[in-house]
């Protein structure tokens, strides 16, 4: 009767044996809550910093189009004041010819 007493395993054994594990399950479930909630929150600080990176690019097009225009105004400008020189130039040419 010993012999079959000292092969079963103890009743205080199995007990802490499945304390242990029920702790071991318990810690693990804690860790994984907590993978999981800085998860999403790394997933909505790069969603913010997403929709702040686009809305700088949509405003840097804005003026990249902007000064586009600014510079196409500016060379019809300068070609313009080009052609009011050179005319000023023909007309001092003719001034000079009538006189002689």
């Amino acid at each position: 009767m010993e012999e079959v007493r000292s092969e079963m395993p103890d009743s205080t054994d199995v007990t802490n044996r499945l304390v242990d594990l029920e702790e071991k399950n318990r810690l693990i479930r804690d860790r994984v809550l907590l993978l999981g909630q800085t998860v999403v929150e790394e997933r909505d600080k790069n969603f913010k910093e997403m929709q702040e990176l686009k809305s700088t690019l949509i405003k840097l097009k804005e003026d990249v189009g902007r000064l586009k225009e600014l510079m196409q105004r500016m060379a019809e400008q300068i070609t313009a004041m080009a052609r009011k020189e050179e005319l000023m130039i023909i007309q001092r040419q003719l001034d000079l010819l009538r006189k002689a």
